[in-house]
């Protein structure tokens, strides 16, 4: 509902719970509609499928699902550490989005059948340096309108620093170079 009363209209885009695999298809003519679909009603999946089209440049939101190529579950290592590489800004705005709605954030690795995380406590690291850095900065804005419109519509405005903070050593514990937690 959120999504659908900011962009529909100005964006001609509207968010649609979807069956097994999330997808972005783009509108099929002038006067139709993209839609961003998110897998079994997952709130999650609604979250992160939102934050890859926040991001999306307007070239790339004519395209189907964004034209990327997408490795499924099963990656190698090479192909595991591309995927976390292109991960961390969308992971990093999905995480806001949770915090901003009150609810529970997961990184994902998405690799379970495959060679697992190519290195996880970087990952974890470099999705909440993001996170953090688009705190102090800003969001793309997209993103910042739906950020802003989950607080207001959660009521989350007013204690989202302290949330975040508290997630972020919950996700994130400070990472070194080493790969080490810095904090106890």
């Amino acid at each position: 509902m959120l999504f659908n009363d900011l962009f529909r209209e100005a964006y001609r885009t509207v968010l649609v719970k979807g069956s097994d695999e999330p997808e972005y298809l783009p509108a099929s003519g002038p006067e139709g509609l993209a839609q961003v679909i998110f897998a079994h009603g997952y709130y999650a999946s609604a979250l992160h499928e939102i934050s890859h089209w926040c991001i999306a440049g307007e070239h790339r939101r004519t395209l189907h699902d964004y034209g990327y190529w997408y490795c499924p579950d099963g990656r190698t290592l090479q192909q595991q550490e591309a995927f976390e590489q292109v991960e961390v800004k969308p992971q990093a705005i999905e995480w806001l989005f949770s915090v901003a709605a009150g609810s529970r954030f997961h990184i994902s690795v998405d690799n379970l059948s495959g060679v697992g995380a190519a290195n996880e406590a970087r990952f974890r690291h470099n999705v909440r340096s993001q996170a953090g850095e688009y705190l102090v900065r800003g969001l793309p804005r997209r993103a910042q309108a739906f950020f802003d419109a989950l607080a207001t519509f959660y009521g989350t405005g007013e204690n989202l620093e302290e949330r975040w903070l508290e997630d972020a050593r919950r996700i994130a514990p400070s990472y070194s170079e080493s790969g080490h937690s810095q904090e106890n």
